[in-house]
């Protein structure tokens, strides 16, 4: 029975999915982190056109930008794989992937091709984005669909792995290239070895996905002519399966998202953008974490079998919401210390007229911030918090660092470009003096950094990471029938992991130039993490599902339903619960609009039986037979998946609650 199947060992069969379909995954991620990994130095090969701080903007846009195709990736693959199958749709996926990463590593820079150089690696980011998109969903339903009742949560965290593991992989190809090289040559060249490797892994992964048959739960439903003719219209074109996209969306996925990308990026690039400290040794420090952390990943997604997915999702949003701040500051304190002394000693201001401040936050690459107000936080940017102040309309930007006297920015008006720029060159000469005599470090100390608690540090962001990623493959899995699966659940995951996690960086930094606080960008993820804290507390409290006692079920004695908290089995006429595992009597009556919460209707013949509107959440279903659970729980809030068991209630706003039927 159900019991004793859950306490079996994986089989052979569930061994192998999990391991080609993780295995398949991680190389997917590597490839499409590469990127991420490098791109300080990219942004030297390929926007080698800019300022070294607007050049390092453009190399995260570009890299956004494979993050904002990967919703157009998920309706693309995700209507394929419900329409013939998940296996061949992430064959198709990790080609278009390895293939484009291959490209980037024979890909001319700016300064051999120009503007066509950065353009063709845009593409190719997007190419990526596509890839990855249909990459995941199908992952994730492929092993939720070979897992046994209750494990749901523990194999899928094997998915959940991949993501840190192909970034872990590539820090760890990146560093050993570097480590062979040298500095000089791998910023010349040796940037390229990591892209084109990821040839062989290529080779791999699909010799791997190969031996891999499709999904039991999809090859039945085929067969029997129930698949989907059009699932997009099923999933996004019908309000009961659309709704259920927006809460997955809104209260799930965004703040996970946001709180991955905090704990993974984000920290990657303060460490390295904000606190100067060398990419080798942010690179050490970022893959000792993920070695200590990534095991956690398993442990919630088995954890959420026991207690339930959503708790541990919300757990983890709240903590990143109250500690962000503080763990930042203190990562500061115990990476950068002067920096964070000269902070606090030694004050920088900005003077400068609000209409001549622009936020500098430009996805398409057009515009030109060319006023002295944006020069002058260009010139701050990254290298020290500041506060602005307004300054009269006309007046040109200053800066005062601690008790010096303020700097102001040259007029260039009437110059040439090549008095312009010497103009330009020397204020920028004058802050760095500036700020070196205030104590400000141009790069962190090798000395002074304290790798013991930065690591300490960035593995409790890592688990918080866990938290959230941990359970959300099955909880989102589990959220939608299996026709319709691979489409509905991939387009709410690379929304929220794609735009709010991915376009986090990019925002992040604008964010911080705009205000001049180093820590300010911490807002978008708290700010986000919060938002979907209150809607899945929301999809908690309030449906309007009718919870009627006992007595009020339509001819339904009072003694047989058990008591009133919903532990016991129906038994009718008798109100006790039935031997395990023997056959109980055939239910009889109608349990329209009932609260059978948590009732046991194992083994129990339910031919018949209407459940409409029935309050079915955590019921037990196990061995029931005359029972078509995709017609009698059709109508049934909290109808579990007859798979896994998973409930779902949704919040008023969003209307009755609804359930989805495997």
């Amino acid at each position: 029975m159900a019991n004793a199947q859950q306490k079996q060992g994986m089989t052979a069969t569930e061994l192998k999915v999990i391991f080609a379909s993780s295995a398949g995954t991680i190389f997917e991620w590597y490839d499409f982190y590469l990127y991420g990994s490098l791109a300080a130095i990219i942004a030297k090969q390929f926007f080698a056109g800019l300022d070294e701080g607007s050049a390092f903007i453009f190399a995260l846009l570009a890299f956004a930008a494979g993050f904002i195709v990967r919703p157009f990736g998920a309706l693309v693959f995700g209507r394929l794989g419900d329409l013939v199958g998940r296996k061949y749709t992430f064959l198709i996926t990790i080609l278009i992937m390895g293939l484009s990463t291959f490209i980037v590593g024979i890909l001319p820079t700016y300064n051999t091709i120009g503007v066509v150089a950065p353009i063709i690696l845009i593409v190719l980011r997007m190419l990526q984005g596509l890839a990855l998109g249909g990459e995941y969903g199908g992952a994730a339903v492929y092993v939720a669909e070979h897992a046994p009742h209750g494990k749901r949560g523990l194999y899928t965290s094997w998915i959940q792995t991949t993501a840190t593991l192909g970034l872990l992989l590539s820090l760890a190809v990146i560093l050993g290239t570097r480590t062979q090289l040298g500095e000089e040559a791998f910023a010349a060249w040796g940037w390229r070895i990591p892209f084109l490797g990821s040839i062989f892994l290529l080779g791999i992964s699909l010799w791997i996905r190969l031996t891999l048959d499709e999904s039991p739960a999809f090859k039945k439903m085929k067969s029997e002519g129930k698949h989907s003719k059009a699932p997009l219209s099923e999933s996004f074109g019908q309000w009961k399966n659309l709704k259920i996209v927006i809460l997955a969306l809104i209260g799930l996925t965004a703040g996970q998202a946001v709180v991955w990308y905090t704990g993974q990026f984000y920290a990657l690039f303060f460490l390295t953008q904000t606190l100067k400290i060398d990419g080798t040794t942010a690179n050490y420090l970022i893959g000792a974490s993920l070695v200590i952390g990534t095991p956690f990943f398993i442990f919630f997604g088995w954890l959420s079998d026991k207690i339930g997915r959503k708790w541990i999702i919300m757990a983890g949003c709240l903590l990143a919401m109250v500690t962000y701040f503080p763990v930042f500051d203190k990562m500061m304190e115990a990476g950068n210390p002067d920096m964070h002394t000269a902070i606090k000693n030694n004050k920088i201001v900005v003077s400068a007229d609000p209409a001549q401040c622009s936020f500098q936050f430009n996805p398409t690459g057009t515009a030109k911030f060319t006023s002295s107000c944006d020069i002058t936080k260009q010139t701050l940017a990254g290298k020290a918090s500041y506060e602005n102040v307004a300054a009269p309309a006309g007046t040109p930007a200053s800066i005062t660092i601690g008790a010096g006297q303020p700097i102001s920015f040259p007029s260039t008006e009437g110059l040439s470009p090549e008095e312009s720029k010497a103009k330009v060159d020397a204020f920028k000469k004058a802050v760095a003096d500036g700020l070196t005599a205030a104590g400000y470090p141009a790069k962190a100390d090798p000395a002074k950094i304290d790798s013991v608690t930065i690591v300490i540090l960035l593995v409790y962001l890592v688990i918080l990471v866990t938290m959230v990623y941990g359970p959300i493959a099955a909880m989102l899995v589990e959220l939608f029938p299996t026709r319709i699966r691979y489409s509905s659940m991939s387009l709410p995951y690379h929304i929220g992991n794609g735009w709010f996690g991915g376009l986090l960086p990019t925002t992040a930094f604008a964010i911080v130039a705009q205000t001049g606080n180093v820590f300010n960008g911490l807002w978008y993820p708290i700010i986000v993490a919060g938002i979907t804290l209150i809607k899945d507390e929301g999809a908690d409290k309030s449906t309007d599902t009718r919870t009627l006692k006992p007595s009020q079920i339509p001819g339904q004695p009072a003694d047989s339903v058990g008591d009133e908290s919903g532990d016991s089995a129906v038994t009718p006429g008798t109100g006790t619960t039935p031997v395990p595992d023997e056959p109980v009597p055939p239910v009889v009556v109608p349990f329209q609009y009932a609260k059978l919460n948590g009732v046991d209707f194992r083994n129990a013949n339910l031919n018949g039986v209407d459940f409409t509107g029935a309050d079915v959440e955590n019921a037990d279903f196990t061995g029931a037979y005359n029972f078509d659970p995709t017609t009698q729980l059709a109508d049934a809030p909290g109808a579990p998946d007859m798979y896994y068991g998973h409930i779902l209630t949704l919040p008023s706003w969003l209307g009755r609650p609804i359930a989805q039927i495997t």
